[in-house]
């Protein structure tokens, strides 16, 4: 059945228009070798996407954008970072709207694992996020270097969410093969783990991994409706309703007007998925009834 519109939405992955979106992802240009990244593209995967928003004006708050643009489409929450001044505000002036999550780099060490300590005692931070492609140098899933962060959110009792599959950016993609999630999986068997941006083309193995793993998730950020994988689908229409989680992509590449209208048109799930899809599942996962 099509999407009911009277579910309320957390979703997994928003943020809020960008003063300056080459500045937000020097951390990848810089690391990339080719002309088109590195000056042609204001976003470093530019040519996967059309009609990237541009939401920002001189005259508007970023955060009341976005409050504006979740209001339109019944998101009741969004998950957020909590790096930069605009998400900092965000989470106080509308802290039963935003959800914090902190991004780490295990390259760091034991500061980025008193990082995240800090984080939730100061952010109450339901979710750590990891790049490991967009990281410098780059870190592999299963590499020893991630040991301590996943160690760390089972000890906090917080979620893991961490890029698997091609990196849209030109990106070298070995350290976030799917394969490697299997090795996490089975020496933090405790952790709570989702992939993000898909899995492809890897999306059977994830799909397999998290008939294997209880604690492993997938959320569907970076990814307009109409392309969600089909394994992902039947999954979700399956056995796997408590583990397949809506997450978004606006400002960076997506319009909630797109990933709304796509939703309506390209997802067909059974009408008890629909709750665990949009809501449910993070709910459980992010813990948001503690």
């Amino acid at each position: 059945m099509t999407m009911p519109k009277d579910i309320p939405i957390i979703d997994t992955m928003i943020s809020f228009p960008m003063r300056d979106k080459r500045a937000q992802y020097k951390f990848i240009t810089d690391q990339t070798k080719d002309s088109q990244s590195k000056g042609e593209f204001e976003f470093p995967v530019e040519y996967m996407f059309k009609d990237v928003p541009d939401e920002h004006h001189s005259d508007e708050d970023p955060v009341e954008v976005t409050i504006r643009e979740m209001d339109k489409y019944n998101i009741t929450k969004g998950l957020i970072g909590i790096r930069g001044e605009d998400s900092q505000r965000a989470l106080k002036k509308y802290p039963e709207r935003f959800v914090a999550a902190i991004n780490v780099d295990p390259n760091q060490g034991m500061d980025a694992v008193r990082e995240i300590q800090q984080a939730q005692r100061e952010w109450d931070i339901r979710a750590v996020d990891i790049f490991p492609a967009g990281l410098f140098p780059q870190v592999a899933i299963n590499d020893k270097k991630m040991y301590p962060i996943y160690a760390k959110c089972v000890e906090l009792g917080i979620s893991v969410w961490v890029n698997a599959g091609v990196p849209g950016p030109r990106l070298k993609m070995d350290c976030q093969k799917v394969e490697y999630i299997d090795e996490v999986m089975y020496d933090f068997p405790e952790l709570v783990f989702v992939t993000r941006h898909g899995c492809e083309p890897w999306e059977d193995l994830a799909v397999k991994l998290m008939l294997k793993w209880p604690g492993l998730h997938y959320c569907t950020s970076a990814f307009a409706p109409k392309h969600y994988p089909k394994a992902i689908l039947k999954y979700a229409n399956s056995r796997g309703a408590d583990k397949i989680i809506y997450a978004g992509y606006f400002p960076m590449g997506l319009s909630l007007e797109r990933i709304m209208g796509d939703m309506d048109t390209y997802v067909d799930l059974k009408a008890e998925v629909w709750p665990k899809f949009l809501h449910d599942n993070a709910a459980r996962v992010l813990k948001l009834d503690q």
